[in-house]
């Protein structure tokens, strides 16, 4: 069993990154975080009953952040995907795409999605 989490370098990103393993320890899978981001991911200490891989993408022409994501849940057969979401405007929504949003449309698995706690 396989949980899939989608983690930017963002607040998002850490607060999903933290309820995956949550998740992952409930559900005894293991854990695969995809680094949307194009830097190293520094992953937070965690449960070490979990075991953590990390999926790198290497620079801005290996794959959209979306498809990276979908081909690993499809690669590694995941039964859950968690994602951070943060609150967007109307104008924001309409004008900026968003890999959250995608994801929630696309991922062929039930999806976690994380609010971050409001400050």
């Amino acid at each position: 069993m396989t949980v899939i989490v989608a983690v930017p370098d963002s607040a998002e990103g850490r607060h999903a990154f933290t309820a995956a393993v949550t998740e992952a320890k409930h559900l005894a899978a293991e854990l695969v975080v995809v680094n949307l981001g194009l830097t190293t991911l520094d992953i937070p200490a965690h449960d070490p009953a979990v075991t953590v891989t990390v999926v790198d993408r290497h620079g801005r022409d290996d794959r959209d952040p979306v498809d990276a994501v979908l081909d690993e849940i499809t690669d590694r057969d995941a039964t859950r995907l968690v994602i951070g979401v943060k609150r967007r405007s109307a104008v924001g929504k309409a004008l900026l795409g968003s890999v959250s949003q995608r994801l929630l449309l696309s991922a062929p698995i039930p999806v976690l999605a994380i609010n971050p706690p409001e400050d």
